[in-house]
């Protein structure tokens, strides 16, 4: 399974093992996911990670 790199609400970055409907681009780019670093459910973002 692909870990993906999200930033909650808050600003924190995490991975998260699943990142429900990620293809579903009407939808918009957030979901609710629960923040490790805040233990409560938050609005993420997929992190756009830059190549070198």
């Amino acid at each position: 399974m692909e870990r993906t790199v999200v930033r909650c609400a808050e600003g924190h970055v995490f991975t998260a093992a699943s990142f429900p409907m990620q293809k579903a681009e009407r939808l918009g780019p957030g979901r609710l996911i629960r923040c490790p670093r805040c233990a409560r459910l938050r609005s993420v973002v997929p992190v756009v990670l830059e190549k070198h």
